[in-house]
């Protein structure tokens, strides 16, 4: 799903803030009205707009059928950029939140079985995907692991309501999850969905070779490592809105060059793994240099993440 640029900016009000497990807090947002928030969808994501300077982006997990509010899980992370620490220690029940989106870059495909894979707070997107597999009737696992039972959010509400479909690995009690058991044999007509930190993911990607192309879907909260681009010298960049021409530097991004030259263009993680910057592609070949859109999305040449990703040619035409 391509970034549409008529995603709702809406000012919403923190109407609870709780502990969901050690180190997480579990944060609800309604309209200060008490109107319906727009439709979302499992696996979408709003962008939670802390300062003029930091914008994060936060996985929807309530029930898309209640419109009346809007729930995220934010882990703490002493080494991040600060986003998160904001949350938790800045943000109190009555403050008012500005908010961007929805936005789904994670889509639930229609599938008769799923296998879902969860580490830490990467929860928080497949809770909802598990919960519409289960109202569709569809067959599922959740298999879900954390350092400890304490620190895994929702872990209580999943055992209890899934007590049949949920399989939770502390690794504390029982190690790492056994991909090899789990992956090593494809099952038929299934789709992985995984999300998690990203050693859990490469191991998932690499253990899910042996399965047929397209079964495997996943959200990344760190990116890949990044090799060197395909075009090592400076490239152009034309804004269809104005015909104006941006000189792309070898060592600066195209987010950077645009917002130097006065574009205004919304942006959070800045390593290509939100979709926040995503940008559509009118013209050139893209350099695609992210951690989200899949094979197929690169190879449609249509959209690319301005944050990391480049050009192949020497001049890009962009719909900014």
């Amino acid at each position: 799903m391509k970034r549409t640029h008529d995603e709702a900016n809406l000012q919403l009000v923190v109407s609870a803030k709780n502990d969901g497990a050690d180190g997480v807090a579990v944060i609800q947002l309604q309209t200060p009205e008490g109107t319906d928030l727009p439709a979302w969808s499992p696996g979408a994501h709003i962008d939670l707009m802390l300062t003029s300077e930091i914008t994060r982006q936060y996985s929807l997990c309530g029930d898309p059928a209640d419109r009346s509010t809007w729930q995220i899980g934010v882990l703490r992370e002493p080494a991040g950029r600060g986003g998160s620490q904001y949350v938790h220690d800045k943000i109190s029940v009555g403050d008012r939140a500005h908010i961007r989106g929805p936005r789904n870059r994670f889509e639930l495909d229609d599938s008769p079985n799923y296998l879902f894979i969860a580490g830490g707070i990467g929860i928080t997107p497949i809770m909802t995907m598990a919960a519409e597999a289960d109202r569709a009737g569809a067959q599922w696992t959740l298999i879900y692991g954390g350092r400890s039972r304490s620190t895994m959010a929702f872990v209580d509400e999943l055992c209890s309501r899934y007590p049949d479909n949920v399989i939770v690995f502390p690794q504390n009690e029982r190690g790492l999850i056994d991909l090899d058991r789990l992956l090593g044999t494809p099952l038929p007509a299934t789709l992985i969905y995984a999300c998690g930190p990203g050693p859990l993911l490469d191991a998932v990607t690499e253990k899910s070779r042996g399965w047929p192309d397209g079964s495997l879907r996943l959200e990344r909260f760190s990116a890949k490592p990044l090799d060197e681009p395909v075009r090592e010298s400076s490239f152009e960049i034309e804004l269809s809105s104005t015909g104006s021409r941006i000189t792309v530097q070898p060592n600066e991004s195209i987010l950077d060059a645009v917002t130097a030259f006065g574009v205004q263009v919304l942006s959070s993680c800045k390593e290509g793994t939100c979709g926040t910057c995503e940008t559509p592609v009118l013209e050139g070949t893209v350099d695609h240099r992210d951690s989200l859109l899949t094979k197929i999305e690169q190879d449609a040449n249509d959209t690319m993440m301005i944050c990391v990703s480049r050009s192949s040619c020497p001049r890009l035409v962009l719909e900014l």
